[in-house]
């Protein structure tokens, strides 16, 4: 009987264990940096591509912990993506407001840094 208590208690010492390996192992993962908004649509239309072929094949152990991995550099793409769209949204309100205004010089600098910056995004 002592020899069977051993065996559970060390069973299940390894799986514990390699449960928390295996956790921080993800939870160190970073995912490819997204620091600009031209690297966060590369990588968001790459890696959108990467899924994709996961998640026609079968949710295997394996596939899981790909998709795991490939969401943290979507996540980071993302994340820069909206961050960039945000302030887009803010430079287009300068273009709305200075044509309310007739002020055509603040419509051209305003409206260009709004179509270099939403070109960006979609060509």
């Amino acid at each position: 009987m002592t020899k069977k208590l051993m065996f559970a208690t060390l069973t299940c010492a390894a799986f514990a264990f390699g449960a928390n390996a295996h956790a921080s192992d993800v939870e160190h993962f970073k995912g490819k940096p997204s620091d600009t908004l031209e690297q966060a649509v590369s990588n968001f239309s790459e890696y959108n591509n990467k899924l994709e072929k996961v998640l026609a094949g079968d949710m295997t152990p394996e596939a899981m912990n790909e998709v795991h991995e490939l969401t943290y550099t979507l996540e980071n793409a993302l994340g820069k993506i909206n961050e960039e769209l945000r302030e887009l949204a803010d430079v287009l309100e300068e273009v709305h407001v200075a044509s309310e205004h007739a002020d055509g010089n603040a419509v051209k600098k305003h409206g260009q840094k709004y179509l270099k910056v939403s070109r960006e995004v979609i060509k």
